[in-house]
């Protein structure tokens, strides 16, 4: 016990840290004790397990109990959220002009259904939105979660009385302990896999496809590290990457590793309550953002299929670029719940361009290959920009309603 104690009195970024870097060496030292990776596995699957539940009972508890004032800062957060997305697509835009890319086209086995049409992709969406409510918890079907949670919400908020009210906070509140106990793994989970990622993958991904990779993910930088801080400080008028960091370097490291939006959910709640944000506000905010803030998401779709057009000799207009990101954008916010994420969306947006789905297949294809470098960065594009504009929209409204109270 005293040591289980000294164990958890260090800061869990410091045990993440050396986790981290003690699976790195057993990946290179010792490749073959493959059952090493099963810590990872094991993590990654308590989080998603445990995700769905707690939206749901967050979400639901939070509408049920909300204020008025939260109405105003979600209009804040969804804009941050899709101006965010769109302009990453302009960054791939710009990135894929600036430096082109070609791919090694060639044939590849039959990897299953891609996306349809955009309609097809946004009617999937609204339709996925009425699943079985307890299917949805049971898929993480997480459009389907918020849906129903904010409906029961609405309908306890109206006819729930108090102590049925504080049953179900109090639900929550457990299945965040739940959370926090998971979350202590974390060290262990990302030990195994860090030495997965290194015993697997090798450096034959730099070598081959290290133009894609760096374009892909010198796009998703570009977005993280100057964009998204300057829609943040536009709103706050304040240094913000002092907030910034703290986000990336709690939510964006786990991202990286989990590669997985879902998992990182409990997570990136944890650290909005380390921030002191609004529990009614954060845990609707939160799942909404992995539902549709996919600023990694526009990016990979955007150059994979500028990289395609480059590769069949297309002249691609820049007007008709940006289009394509506009098409990103809106693809990438209405297809969170596609099994593969933003690479089944690649052949969506070469449709735009004429390119036949068997073409663009392959480009999925090399997406696969790279993914353990594209997904990973852009997942924690993703989900750590969902706390650091869960945080602007916050502070912007605590600051407007500051400057309101001194007016007044």
């Amino acid at each position: 016990m005293k040591l289980l104690q000294k164990w958890t009195s260090i800061s869990l970024m410091l045990r993440i840290f050396i986790g981290l870097v003690i699976g790195a060496a057993l990946g290179l030292l010792v490749p073959s004790w493959t059952g090493i990776g099963i810590l990872g596995r094991m993590f990654v699957s308590g989080l998603k397990g445990i995700a769905p539940i707690l939206v749901a009972l967050l979400v639901t508890s939070s509408i049920a109990k909300a204020g008025k004032g939260l109405g105003r800062r979600f209009g804040v957060l969804i804009g941050l959220y899709l101006l965010s997305t769109f302009i990453a697509a302009l960054c791939a835009v710009v990135g894929s002009f600036l430096f082109p890319v070609t791919l090694q086209l060639t044939e590849v086995a039959d990897m299953g259904a891609a996306v349809g049409s955009l309609s097809e992709v946004f009617t999937n969406l609204l339709t996925g939105m009425l699943t079985n409510p307890i299917a949805a918890i049971a898929s993480a079907n997480y459009i389907a979660i918020l849906f129903w949670s904010i409906v029961v919400g609405l309908a306890l908020k109206r006819i729930a009385s108090p102590s049925t009210l504080t049953v179900i906070h109090e639900l929550a509140a457990v299945v965040s302990k739940v959370v926090k106990w998971i979350i202590e793994f974390a060290p262990f989970g990302i030990l195994g896999l860090v030495f997965s990622a290194v015993s697997e993958s090798g450096l034959e991904v730099f070598t081959t496809y290290g133009h894609l990779v760096l374009l892909l993910v010198g796009c998703m930088l570009v977005n993280a590290l100057v964009f998204n801080p300057l829609l943040s400080f536009l709103l706050l008028r304040k240094n913000p990457y002092p907030l910034l960091f703290t986000c990336l370097k709690e939510s964006g490291l786990n991202a990286f590793f989990t590669r997985s939006s879902a998992a990182n959910i409990p997570i990136n709640m944890n650290l909005c309550k380390e921030m002191e944000l609004e529990e009614d506000f954060y845990s609707v905010s939160i799942p909404l953002g992995a539902t549709i803030n996919m600023d990694g998401a526009a990016v990979t779709i955007t150059v994979f299929a500028l990289a395609v057009a480059h590769t069949v000799g297309l002249e691609v207009s820049f007007a008709s670029a940006v289009f394509l990101g506009l098409i990103a954008t809106l693809g990438a916010c209405g297809a969170s719940g596609v099994a593969g994420g933003s690479l089944l969306l690649i052949p969506m947006a070469c449709s735009f361009f004429g390119i036949g789905n068997d073409i663009a297949m392959q480009a999925v294809a090399i997406g696969f290959i790279i993914g353990v470098v594209q997904d990973s960065v852009e997942t924690a594009l993703n989900s750590s920009g969902d706390v650091f504009f869960t945080a602007t929209a916050e502070r912007y409204d605590r600051r407007r309603q500051g400057k309101e109270k001194r007016e007044g």
